[in-house]
Order: C-alpha cells, then structure tokens, then sequence
C-alpha cells in the first residue's frame, strides 16, 4: 500500500463491552445507568451551586465549575453509547463514529489534565502570593487559561484522530473495550502506525509526566508557605482546599497510569478495561463527591441551592 493512501475494508467496529456473557448484561446495564446518573445530577447541581452563589463566584470555583463541566461531557462520550448497545443487544459502531468518539473522548481527556494544572497554578498563587492573587487571577486571566486549555485539549485529540485517519483496517474489526479506545485501534491497524506512536510517546509524556511534574513542583511550594502559616486554623484551610484537588488528580493520574505505564499480562485486556471504567466513568461520578463533601463552603452553597429549590417547589 503506497503511504497517504487510506483505504480500510471495515466499515464498523466490533466493540465487545466489559463483558461477552449474555447473563450479565442486564447487571452492567442496570450499573453503568446508575453511574452515568450519578455522574449528571453530581456534575449538573456542582455547576448550578457555584453559578447561583455569589460567595463562589471566584477564580477556584469558576475552573471547578469548568472541570465538572468536563467531566460530564467525558462521561457522555463513552456511557450512553454503552448503554444503547447493551438494551439494543448491539455491539457495532461505525468506523465513523469511532473515530468521532475518539477525538471527543480525548479532547475531554486532555482537558481533564490542563485543566487540574491550571487550578494547582491558581492554589499556589492564593496560598503562595495572596497580595497578589487578585491582581494576577482576574477575569480575564480565568477565561484566557481555559481557553489556552481547550486550545491544547483539541490540539492533542485533533493529531491523534487526524493521524488515525490515515490509517487502513483490513479484517480484524473487534476492539476488546466498551468503547473506541486508541490504543486498541492501533493494535488493529494493518498500516506503520510509527507516526502515531511517536505522537502518542510525545503526547503521552506531555500528559502524564510533564503536567503531573508541575503539579507536584506547585504543591511542594504550597505546602512549604503552609507550614509557615503561624495559625492552625489557617494551616487547615489552605490544607482543605488543596486537599480536594490533590484527591482529584491523585484519582485521575493512578487510573490513567495502569493503562500506560503497567506492564502488559496475559491478563491486559482485563486490566485495561478497568482502568478505562476508572478513569472514563467512575472519576467523573466522583469528583463532585471529592469537591462538595470535603469543601465547607462547596457544602454550604449546596445547601442554600438546595432550600431555595425547596422554597419554589410546591
């Protein structure tokens, strides 16, 4: 096959799910529904408590409200379409939608990890230069970071889908996930995937190694003008604070890690299916629990929107 070319004799993807017994279905149906549920009314009431307190209309709780954002929409790529599948005993997905899912699922992954840099860039500003907090972290500075964020985001998923489409699939259609996921497509390609696992390495080392690099660098620095706090009840508000976004990126990175940095087995495909549940479905239904429950003034919004939804309802 001469390169550039891309022709593919699949028209669709065979996609076998989290598990190929016909008994279980019902079971992962009734599951993954209550999940992705959880996952909505978390993200949705996260987004509505922050826009309808004024006492959170501030840099930390306008990229919180941006992240739950996120985190719906990474969750939507991948479990509505699961379910569909699972009640219309269907497994197939068009070689189209594929690589559609596929580019969203990574643009929102992508964003995930700019997006948990930016707010430990915006806690080490509070924490580590209050005096000038305000003056740095305007508006304008907020709207500029998340934008430079989707920017990046769709950069990432745009070179991954634009090179996978180059790519020729010959027989072998069944992807081992309940989803498109790259690295299985890659494996079923019967092109040189050599450009897109370079893109992949550089890519992947940017996500992975570089961004959680700064993170730790911003909490090192964080937890050193902490420890010169002379209060303790100062001490224990900057450590709350962080501590739930230093949750969140614990939670994100350790799933995203046994994907891509655990050896394979001869178990990997088992492996790597939990990990994508993880990281694809049960961190977006989590972190609005990791956020609300251990934030007091996240608690208290969410009781307030809470009481006046009471009030209006009859």
């Amino acid at each position: 096959m001469k390169p550039g070319n891309r022709t593919f004799d699949v028209s669709e993807f065979l996609l076998l799910g989290l598990s190929e017994q016909q008994g279980q279905q019902p079971l992962l149906f009734g599951i993954f529904l209550g999940m992705y549920l959880v996952t909505v009314v978390g993200n949705v009431v996260i987004i509505l408590a922050i826009g309808a307190d004024p006492h959170l209309h501030t840099p930390m709780y306008f990229f919180l409200a941006t992240f739950s954002l996120t985190d719906l929409c990474l969750s939507s790529t991948t479990v509505p379409r699961m379910l569909v599948n699972i009640q219309a005993h269907r497994r197939t997905i068009t070689y189209t939608g594929c690589l559609s899912q596929i580019y969203f699922f990574l643009w929102f992954i992508g964003l995930d990890v700019f997006l948990l840099a930016v707010m430990a860039y915006d806690r080490l500003l509070a924490i580590c230069y209050p005096l000038h907090y305000t003056l740095v972290m305007n508006p304008k500075c907020c709207i500029l970071l998340v934008v430079m964020s989707l920017i990046l985001a769709h950069s990432y998923s745009l070179t991954h889908t634009l090179l996978l489409a180059q790519l020729s699939f010959c027989t072998d259609n069944i992807i081992p996930h309940f989803f498109c996921e790259l690295l299985s497509l890659l494996k079923l390609s019967c092109s040189n995937t050599y450009a897109n696992q370079c893109v992949l390495i550089y890519w992947g080392g940017a996500l992975t190694i570089l961004i959680p690099l700064l993170i730790i660098i911003s909490y090192v620095r964080i937890v050193a003008a902490i420890v010169n706090v002379p209060s303790a009840t100062g001490k224990w508000k900057a450590f709350s604070t962080c501590g739930c976004h230093l949750s969140a990126v614990c939670l994100f990175y350790v799933s995203a890690i046994g994907v891509y940095f655990i050896p394979s087995t001869a178990d990997s495909t088992s492996k790597d299916r939990i990990a994508a549940v993880m990281y694809a479905v049960v961190t977006p239904m989590l972190n609005p629990f990791i956020y609300s429950l251990r934030n007091k003034d996240m608690k208290n919004a969410l009781g307030r929107l809470l009481s006046r939804r009471a009030m209006i309802s009859p």
